[in-house]
């Protein structure tokens, strides 16, 4: 039966995470699969040297009713994992961004640049200061379903409890809730399957590495010319190197017998 005909609320939708969600692991805690909020904690020090109250944010998201709180550090490996997590789960809505921002990789100010403006054509979030905002690890499907699925709420340099314990609380809400310049409230899942996304090409330094196909390309045509010529000179007979030095070394231990 039609909850409208009946003058009940609308049952809300929830649906199930993809398998193996979260695919991505990570310094952070998962709550309930079904709330439609996540909760970034923005980490400015070495992970040894988190502060308490950093962690009591992340225990605070969870407590509240988040499906998944954490810390990021990073302006790439660290919000392409965000990105995989999110996707593989439809009914988190929203992406709670708080704590301090980090002065060096303005992950805040890059996770706000990607909602709002994407990616240029060479992987780059577009509008943000950060050093090496680049998401080379994600498929472009991924990224773009991150941002038509959730919606971004600005906490950046907010380190209250409270405050951040309202903001979870009115994103699970079932009529819309007046939060700071916000209206929030469950929409539901996402109206499509959940991506499996898990990320694919494993770079550990953005800031060297080749920035579009055209780059890459040419990366990978050089890898293979050195592969053909090392085999090359192998057919040819020609010396190796290290197994000259192998050699006078077995001689030598011969002659000292």
């Amino acid at each position: 039966m039609d909850d409208s005909s009946t003058g009940q609320t609308p049952r809300i939708k929830k649906v199930e995470p993809a398998p193996g969600y979260p695919p991505e692991e990570g310094c952070y805690l998962r709550g309930n699969d079904y709330s439609p909020v996540a909760v970034v904690v923005i980490l400015r020090w070495r992970r040894e040297e988190t502060p308490a109250d950093i962690e009591k944010l992340v225990r605070v998201a969870i407590e509240s009713g988040a499906a998944l709180a954490g810390t990021l550090q990073t302006e790439n490996i660290g919000i392409e994992k965000i990105i995989c997590n999110i996707v593989s789960n439809p009914n988190i809505r929203y992406l709670i961004v708080c704590g301090p921002e980090s002065p060096g990789h303005f992950v805040g100010e890059s996770l706000l640049a990607l909602a709002k403006n994407g990616l240029d054509e060479k992987k780059r979030i577009i509008g943000t200061e950060a050093p090496t905002p680049y998401l080379f690890n994600v498929q472009p499907e991924c990224v773009e379903r991150f941002r038509n699925q959730i919606n971004l709420i600005d906490l950046v340099n907010e380190g209250s409890p409270e405050v951040l314990r309202e903001a979870v609380w009115s994103c699970y809400q079932e009529k819309p809730m007046v939060f700071k310049n916000y209206n929030l409230h469950d929409p539901g899942a996402y109206p499509a399957e959940p991506l499996s996304g898990k990320i694919t090409w494993r770079i550990t330094e953005p800031s060297s590495a080749p920035k579009n196909d055209e780059e890459r390309a040419q990366k990978e045509k050089i890898l293979d010319l050195i592969e053909r010529i090392k085999k090359s000179n192998h057919k040819a007979g020609h010396p190796n190197p290290e197994n000259n030095r192998n050699d006078e070394n077995a001689k030598k231990q011969e002659l000292d017998k």
